[in-house]
């Protein structure tokens, strides 16, 4: 099969590689679509090497969608023709963590004898015609949601899992810090959730995308200080709930002075490491906000794929770009640049399952 291969931290390979095997409560999936997730850039050009991958050569990618073409051992739940969407995620199942369903947090993070899998970060991934995954780490397709839009289950999945984090209150009003595809969705849940208001931050051109795209109101805070913009536009009290989407190192100090008394904060976005911020720590606990935490998708993605296919949730129309595998380093490169009016782009290893979404 075809794969992307990672030979060295900035190179990649389009290589032929034997197809894997499944094992034991695994299948093996024939990978119909890839969207590009934003970790994606960074783990292609050796920001994590060591870690995210720990060692080459290493085959990345795991927001993925396809058809199971063979089951192994004990994995008769699933059979060939089954469409599934994965996750990254599968924890060993037997952790304190997994136990209560924390799969993403298990302590057995990166010891892949023990049935851990991270795909594409720690465990081969998902950028090849097929792929061996852990039956614990898909779901079925409904009829009507194609293999694309699937692909979105694991961005949506890490905004919802925020948002059921914090809560969202019912005619409320919620700040999102980043209009990116995890922003964007973040922006759609929270008004299906039933936010009276969505505020958008972000600059440049994301400004008016995010308007048009899903929020009330929008601000660049290269040029307004967002915590001003945030209070006028809340008459003083402040946001409801604040998801801070884009991991910039100075927006959780921000969020934290833009929310409301007893609000709440989560913080879903990925920051550099390391960073330090400074927190208005008075403010913090007089005004009993609550600050979260949100890593992953647990739990998610049934809901989400619920949502997509009852049509409240809308994704396809954030899918800006889709390229062959072979073309994987021009996806990766408008992505990862912001180019083209890029919002999400889509990798087909396999033939395309529609050649009209080609752009």
């Amino acid at each position: 099969m075809h794969a992307l291969v990672l030979t060295k931290p900035g190179a990649f390979e389009i290589q032929q590689v034997p197809v894997p095997e499944p094992g034991p409560y695994e299948v093996l999936c024939k990978v119909q679509a890839v969207a590009i997730c934003g970790s994606d850039p960074r783990i292609v050009d050796g920001t994590w090497a060591g870690t995210w991958p720990p060692s080459y050569p290493f085959i990345p990618g795991h927001e993925w969608a396809g058809e199971i073409v063979a089951v192994g051992e004990n994995a008769s739940s699933y059979q060939p023709g089954d469409r599934v969407a994965g996750e990254a995620h599968t924890g060993c199942g037997y952790c304190r963590y997994c136990l209560r369903g924390q799969y993403n947090l298990c302590e057995n993070y990166g010891k892949p004898e023990t049935g851990h899998r991270h795909y594409g970060f720690v465990s081969s991934g998902a950028y090849a015609q097929y792929g061996v995954f852990s039956i614990r780490s898909i779901r079925k397709i409904p009829s009507g949601v194609s293999s694309q839009e699937a692909t979105m289950v694991d961005t949506a999945g890490v905004a919802l899992h925020g948002i059921e984090l914090a809560g969202i209150t019912p005619g409320g009003t919620v700040v999102v810090i980043g209009a990116g595809p995890i922003g964007i969705i973040t922006m759609r849940l929270a008004r299906i959730l039933g936010a009276g208001k969505i505020i958008a931050i972000d600059t440049g051109d994301r400004v008016a995308g995010a308007v048009r795209l899903a929020a009330d109101i929008a601000f660049d805070f290269a040029k307004e200080d967002s915590v001003k913009t945030v209070l006028a536009a809340t008459n003083g009290l402040g946001a409801d709930e604040v998801c801070e989407c884009s991991g910039a190192p100075e927006t959780f100090a921000q969020s934290v002075k833009m929310v409301r008394k007893g609000g709440r904060v989560s913080l879903i976005g990925i920051p550099p490491d390391p960073i330090v911020t400074d927190l208005p720590f008075n403010r913090i606990v007089l005004s009993e906000i609550a600050i979260f935490g949100s890593r992953a998708n647990p739990n998610v993605t049934d809901k989400v794929l619920a949502l997509i296919s009852s049509g409240s949730l809308v994704v396809k129309d954030l899918i800006t770009h889709v390229f062959p595998l072979k073309d994987f380093g021009k996806g990766v490169d408008i992505f990862g640049k912001h180019r083209d009016g890029v919002i999400k782009v889509v990798i087909e290893p396999n033939e395309p399952e529609n050649l009209s979404a080609r752009k």
